[in-house]
C-alpha cells in the first residue's frame, strides 16, 4: 500500500472532463459527481501512486468497487480484467528500460460508461502525450471513454518497441563478446539475465492479448462496436512484439550453447596440452626410475659415457615426441 502523503496534488496528474469530444477544462475531485451528471459527458482522471484516502475519495465519486479499490492501492498484481457492474478494471504491465536492465511498474485503469481513471504504479511514463493526442481526434474522443482507454493500451504496447531495440543491442553486444574474447563468466551472466528480462516481457505482454480480445467481445457500455475494432490493432501490435521477443529469446538460446561450446573446447585444449606433456615427461620419467632400481650388477653404471647418453637419449627422444605433438596440434 502506497505510503500517505501531505501533497494530494501530487498524487493527481491530470482530472479533465469532456463532451462531445471536447475538453471542458481541469475539475476537481469533489466536482465529479456532478460532471458526470451532463449529457454526454465522460471524465478522465489520472493519478500517480495514490494513497488510500484519496482512492476513497474516487470510490465514492465514481461509484467503484471496493474489491477493485483494495488492489489498486497495492502493485504487483497480475495483468488481468475484471468486471464490477458497468465498470471494467484492468491491470497492465509497463516497462522502462534503465543503465541497470528493465524496471517493470503497473498501469490500473478503472474504464465505465462515463469516465476513465488510470492509476500509476513504479516504472510507467506520462499519459500526457495521449491525452494531447486524443484531444487533437474530437470526433475519436467523443465516442467515450472507450476510444481513451484504446489510447492508452496503444501507447503502453509502443513502449515495449525500444526496450526490445534496447535488449537487441545488448545482445548482439554479448555476441560479439563470445567470438571476439574468450568464454568468461561475466558474458553468461549477461545472456542469463538479459534471458530472464525477455521472460518477464514475455510475462508482462501476453496477457494483453487475453484482456483486448475480452474488450472486443463484451463490455459494449465501455467499449462501443465502433471502437472494438481499434483493439484489434492492439492485439495485433502485440503479436509482432511477442514474435521478436521469440526471436530474441532463440538466438540467445543458440548464443548460450556457442558459448558452452567455446568453453568446452577450451577445456579441450587445455587437456591436450596437459597430456602432452604428460607424455613428454614420461620418458626421462621411465629412464630414471629405471637407473634408480639400485642393483649392484648393471653394466652401464662403470661406463664412462653412461651418463651423458643416457642425458642426450632421453633428450632426443623428448625432442621427438614434442615434435610429433606440436606437428598434430596437441602443443
Amino acid at each position: 500500500m502506497s505510503e500517505p502523503t501531505t501533497d494530494p496534488f501530487s498524487m493527481i496528474m491530470k482530472c479533465v472532463a469532456y463532451q462531445q469530444g471536447h475538453s471542458l477544462g481541469d475539475i476537481s475531485i469533489e466536482a465529479i459527481s456532478e460532471v458526470l451528471k451532463l449529457e454526454h459527458t465522460f471524465v478522465w482522471l489520472g493519478l500517480r501512486e495514490p494513497d488510500q484516502g484519496l482512492l476513497f475519495k474516487i470510490q465514492e465519486e465514481f461509484g467503484l468497487h471496493e474489491l477493485a479499490i483494495e488492489d489498486a492501492c497495492t502493485a504487483h498484481q497480475r495483468p488481468k480484467i475484471e468486471e464490477y457492474g458497468d465498470t471494467v478494471f484492468l491491470v497492465l504491465h509497463t516497462a522502462i528500460l534503465t543503465d541497470t536492465g528493465v524496471d517493470i511498474g503497473e498501469t490500473h485503469i478503472f474504464a465505465g460508461p462515463r469516465f476513465l481513471v488510470t492509476v500509476r504504479h513504479g516504472s510507467s511514463r506520462s499519459h500526457e502525450k495521449v491525452r494531447t493526442r486524443c484531444e487533437a481526434m474530437p470526433r475519436q474522443l467523443a465516442r467515450g471513454p472507450g476510444f481513451a482507454l484504446y489510447s492508452i493500451m496503444d501507447f503502453i504496447v509502443d513502449n515495449y518497441v525500444p526496450i526490445l531495440d534496447g535488449l537487441q543491442q545488448r545482445f548482439e553486444a554479448l555476441e560479439a563478446a563470445i567470438f571476439a574474447n574468450h568464454p568468461s563468466r561475466q558474458t553468461m551472466e549477461g545472456l542469463y539475465e538479459l534471458k530472464r528480462e525477455l521472460l518477464m516481457l514475455h510475462g508482462a505482454i501476453i496477457p494483453m492479448i487475453d484482456i483486448c480480445n475480452e474488450l472486443m467481445r463484451f463490455h459494449s457500455a465501455v467499449v462501443p462496436k465502433d471502437v472494438s475494432v481499434y483493439f484489434r490493432d492492439v492485439a495485433d501490435h502485440i503479436k509482432r512484439i511477442d514474435h521478436s521477443i521469440s526471436a530474441i529469446r532463440e538466438m540467445l538460446i543458440s548464443a548460450m550453447q556457442v558459448h558452452l561450446t567455446f568453453e568446452t573446447v577450451r577445456q579441450n585444449e587445455v587437456v591436450k596440452r596437459l597430456a602432452g606433456w604428460g607424455a613428454i615427461l614420461a620418458i626421462p620419467t621411465m629412464v630414471f626410475s629405471w637407473y634408480g632400481m639400485n642393483f649392484k650388477y648393471m653394466p652401464e653404471l662403470n661406463w664412462p659415457f653412461s651418463y651423458p647418453l643416457v642425458i642426450g637419449a632421453v633428450l632426443i627422444g623428448s625432442a621427438l615426441v614434442y615434435r610429433r605433438l606440436h606437428k598434430g596440434g596437441w602443443l
